[in-house]
C-alpha cells in the first residue's frame, strides 16, 4: 500500500531560526561557514567549561563501569592477562558547569593494555591534569586468579579473587587502598557446643581493605583472610580432600566476629600496613539472613 502527501518535497537547505536557509548544515558563530560546509573544532561551543551560577561544586563527576585489559603482576613476577572495570572521577568546582567526560574515557585509550598496578599512580596524576582538577579518584575492579592444591589428593585449580584498586589524588598528593574479597568457610562455635553431632557451616566473604607504605602483594592479604578463616575454599576437590577440609572446618569453628578480630590482629602485626577495614559476612545456612562484623584501625600516629 501506498500513500501520498501535499507535503513539499524535502531539500538540502537547513531552515535557521532566523527564517533564512543555508545550503548546509553547519552554521559558524558569526553565521558564516568553511568552504566544505564544515565548521572549525575551535569554534564549537564547550558548554561543560561555562560558567555555573548555582554555586554548589560536586565531589564526584566522571565515568561508570567501563570495562578495559590490564596487565596485573603477581608476587612470583608472572603477570596475569584480565579485564578490569573502570570508575573514574574527579572533583568539579563550583563555577564549572561540567566535566569533560570523553577525557576519562582517552586516558584510558592511550594505555591500551598498558595499564598495570604500577601505572595506577600515573593515570590518577594524568586524571588531575588533563581535567584540571584538585582531587581524582580511580577504582579498577578485576578477577584475580590463584592455582590451589587440594589439600590432601593434591589436585590443582584456579581460585578467582575479587580485587579493586583504589587510589586518589589531591593536590598532587596520591592514595592507595587494595580491597581483596575472599571466599573461605566458618562454622558456628555455638552450633557445635549445643549439638551432640554436626555443626553448621557456611560460605563466608571476608574483605580486607588495606592502606600501605609499600609494596603490599594481592596474596598477602589472601593468605591471611585464609589462614584465619575456620578453613579455606577450593575450586576442585576430591572426596579425600572434602573429608580433611570439613574435618578442618569443625576443628577451629569461628563467629563472624572471631574472623574480623583474628584478621586484624595479624594485619596490625604488619608494619607496612598504614590502615584498614576488615569485614566478614557469613551467609547463614539455618538461617535466610547473614551475619556481619567489621573492624577498622587507622595505624597511623594521631596528629
Amino acid at each position: 500500500m501506498s500513500t501520498s502527501s501535499n507535503r513539499p518535497a524535502p531539500s538540502d537547505s537547513l531552515l535557521l531560526a532566523d527564517g533564512s536557509l543555508l545550503a548546509d548544515g553547519s552554521l559558524l558563530a558569526d553565521g558564516s561557514l568553511l568552504a566544505d560546509g564544515s565548521m572549525p573544532a575551535d569554534s564549537i561551543a564547550d558548554v561543560q567549561s561555562s560558567r555555573d551560577t548555582r554555586n554548589i561544586a560536586i565531589d564526584k563527576v566522571g565515568i561508570k563501569d567501563i570495562r578495559h585489559p590490564v596487565r596485573i603482576q603477581d608476587r612470583t613476577g608472572n603477570e596475569q592477562h584480565t579485564v578490569a572495570t573502570f570508575n573514574m572521577y574527579v572533583e568539579l568546582p563550583h563555577h564549572f558547569k561540567g566535566t569533560h567526560m570523553s577525557r576519562f574515557v582517552d586516558i584510558l585509550n592511550s594505555h591500551e593494555s598498558e595499564i598495570s598496578t604500577r601505572s595506577f599512580r600515573d593515570m590518577l596524576a594524568e586524571m588531575g591534569q588533563r581535567l584540571e582538577a584538585k582531587t581524582a579518584y580511580i577504582e579498577m575492579n578485576f578477577p584475580f586468579f590463584i592455582r590451589k592444591t587440594a589439600p590432601a589428593s593434591g589436585v590443582q585449580s584456579l581460585m578467582d579473587y575479587d580485587v579493586t584498586l583504589i587510589g586518589k589524588i589531591r593536590d598532587g598528593e596520591v592514595c592507595t587502598q587494595t580491597r581483596v574479597v575472599v571466599a573461605a568457610t566458618s562454622l558456628c562455635p555455638c552450633s557445635k557446643k549445643i549439638s551432640r553431632y554436626g555443626a553448621h557451616n557456611q560460605r563466608s566473604h571476608i574483605t580486607i581493605t588495606a592502606n600501605a607504605s609499600e609494596t603490599l602483594w594481592v596474596e598477602e592479604l589472601i593468605d591471611i583472610a585464609e589462614a584465619e578463616a575456620s578453613c579455606e575454599v577450593y575450586s576442585l576437590l576430591k572426596r579425600p580432600d572434602e573429608k580433611v577440609i570439613t574435618e578442618r572446618a569443625y576443628d577451629n569453628p569461628k563467629f563472624v566476629e572471631d574472623l574480623v578480630r583474628d584478621v586484624a590482629a595479624r594485619l596490625n602485626e604488619l608494619d607496612k600496613i598504614d590502615a584498614y577495614t576488615v569485614e566478614a559476612e557469613n551467609f547463614e545456612s539455618i538461617h535466610n539472613h547473614s551475619a556481619y562484623a567489621l573492624v577498622s584501625r587507622d595505624k597511623q600516629p594521631q596528629s
